[in-house]
């Protein structure tokens, strides 16, 4: 599963979801909304208005969300 982290510099939720996404091994891409104008468009058009957004398969949220993240973690140790 392709797991992408809609994030912007300075963003201390961002910086925590990076963090747990580490310590869970999962591994990720990241999209600077900054710098990404067609990204910023497709998260907002999603409904998302703040930082990070992380989009999992069929799966997204928005902001530090450890429950999600471990949900994720389970996910993709049961294969």
């Amino acid at each position: 599963m392709s797991i992408t982290v809609y994030s912007k510099p300075a963003c201390v939720q961002c910086d925590a979801t990076y963090r747990a996404l580490d310590r869970k091994g999962i591994s990720y891409d990241v999209v600077d909304l900054t710098q990404d104008p067609e990204a910023l468009a497709m998260i907002r058009g999603l409904g998302y208005l703040r930082a990070p957004v992380v989009i999992a398969g069929d799966t997204h949220w928005s902001g530090f969300r450890p429950d999600q993240i471990g949900a994720l973690a389970s996910s993709t140790t049961e294969r």
